[in-house]
């Protein structure tokens, strides 16, 4: 008898559904589930599309009224965005969202939603539904105004005194390579240099930095009143970053002050440049000597180049002798990259009307041979103006400095199977040419200089089978070292969608 009172109170009653007769359990409504949904609909008001406007310059999204936020996809910042744009949301109780995956390129973002609602007589129904989102392009202000070319707020003036590009195309394969470009509003150039137009001050103070960073250099900051507001005293001002570029580059023949040049251990002040990186790099043709100069030392003892490349005159080699380790001169620090001889050279311009020779010395003795043409300084014939250079004894000046070798310029044209990205394709003239070809013959020359340059494969030259035992000393850049031009574009949306101003 117990047993069965158990039973009975364990057992559940059931009742009929109103509309389709089905045995449900009691609930307030009478309605079993499917019926309760097809009589009432929650999501009623609740809008199922929305249009979420996105800028493709800075990659933000439009929070209305006017504000712009950053959001990656399917990030809490996009879904939070998303449940903004639905009105009716306010109405119901939400339980779950979430995203449901697109393709990136279809410009659609889809959002699942759970959401619970009291209904008839205190009955709660839950229901799951699909909003779909349309992204539509719409360019900021702050974008507008960068398109329009015309607005900046601080600018970076890079300047180097100098008759040759060759040290801006270096700093153009430096930013391509960090990407410190990728703020930039405007680059033009300019009589002397380049101008970099920034929206944001810290944007300028940025490349201010990295160029400092890597080319000894000084700069000045200097800011201009736009305009005053007197009620919330608050100024508007164009800020202007003076970047000075030491004037002394790669192959130049220069004199050191007599202070500088015995803080360096006594150094002779005829020296060669033969790298700039974040130092001067000097070194002594007639003892191996090097010295390394900081762009502080340089700013505080100044010295100038002696040479251009339209002064240097062309030397055949009509002798040589490598110089033995016993006749060296004992001097501290030497390089071991060069080696040390005794030349004979004539003026290829004198070679068919006299026989004069000049004797030097060189630290191009692992290059060199005879009958090889060199680039060199002809003191006899040179009008030199400068104070450091007056200072110095006349005989303790050479006759020749042998900067550097001289190859078939058409062989390196036909073997150069490579190329570099510009920031800007443009016509350029005859000069400008010419020093971008000499600016590609130092990086073959020279492997340290390449080193933070980006070299890639030109699959157009690659392709053209070319007898190679013709040329074997023309200075080349290895397979290993170019990288694949590969073309990847991210998606607008995505979180690395950043263009390159090329």
């Amino acid at each position: 008898m117990q047993a069965l009172s158990e039973d009975v109170l364990t057992s559940t009653s059931t009742i009929l559904c109103c509309l389709c007769s089905a045995q449900i359990e009691p609930n307030p409504s009478n309605m079993c589930v499917a019926c309760l949904t097809t009589q009432v609909d929650i999501t009623e008001g609740i809008p199922k599309q929305g249009v979420l406007y996105f800028c493709r310059g800075c990659e933000r999204y439009l929070q209305p009224p006017s504000s712009w936020i950053t959001a990656h996809l399917e990030s809490r910042e996009l879904l939070s965005l998303c449940l903004k744009k639905l009105k009716g949301l306010t109405k119901v109780n939400l339980v779950d969202a979430g995203f449901i995956w697109t393709e990136p390129h279809s410009q659609r973002i889809k959002v699942k939603l759970s959401v619970q609602k009291e209904v008839v007589n205190g009955a709660i129904l839950q229901q799951v539904f699909v909003v779909e989102f349309t992204i539509n392009g719409q360019f900021c202000e702050d974008c507008h105004r960068v398109e329009a070319k015309d607005y900046w707020r601080a600018l970076v003036q890079v300047r180097q005194k100098t008759d040759h590009k060759k040290t801006f195309y270096f700093l153009e394969q430096l930013i391509l390579k960090h990407r410190a470009h990728t703020k930039t509003n405007n680059i033009k150039n300019t009589d002397g240099g380049l101008n970099f137009y920034y929206v944001n001050r810290d944007d300028a103070r940025k490349m201010t930095d990295f160029l400092t960073s890597h080319v000894p250099s000084r700069y000045q900051m200097t800011k201009q009143l736009i305009s005053h507001d007197i009620h919330s005293n608050k100024y508007q001002y164009k800020f202007t970053f003076s970047v000075e570029i030491i004037p002394v580059c790669k192959d130049d023949v220069v004199c050191l002050p007599k202070k500088l040049a015995t803080s360096k251990g006594n150094i002779n002040p005829l020296c060669i440049c033969y790298s700039v990186s974040q130092l001067i790099h000097l070194i002594d043709p007639f003892t191996l000597q090097i010295a390394e100069i900081s762009g502080t030392n340089y700013w505080h003892d100044q010295f100038l180049s002696l040479t251009t490349p339209k002064s240097l005159a062309e030397f055949m080699i009509m002798q040589i002798e490598i110089v033995a380790d016993k006749d060296k001169p004992h001097v501290e620090p030497i390089s071991k990259k060069h080696v040390l001889a005794d030349v004979w050279v004539a003026r290829m311009s004198d070679i068919s009307s006299n026989d004069q020779q000049y004797y030097t010395r060189t630290h191009l003795g692992h290059l060199l041979n005879e009958g090889d043409t060199v680039l060199g300084f002809d003191f006899n014939n040179a009008n030199i103006n400068n104070q450091q250079f007056e200072k110095i004894r006349q005989d303790r000046v050479p006759d020749v400095i042998i900067v550097k070798k001289v190859y078939d310029r058409s062989a390196r044209n036909k073997k150069r199977k490579w190329k570099l990205k510009r920031m800007a394709e443009g016509i350029e003239t005859a000069s400008e040419e010419r020093d971008y070809t000499a600016f590609l013959e130092d990086l073959e020359e020279d492997q340290d200089y390449r080193q933070n340059v980006n070299i890639y494969v030109d699959r157009n030259k690659l392709a053209v089978d070319t007898d190679d035992t013709d040329d074997e000393g023309v200075p080349q850049i290895s397979l290993q070292e170019m990288l694949d031009d590969l073309h990847i574009s991210e998606d607008a949306t995505g979180d690395e969608g950043a263009a390159m101003m090329e």
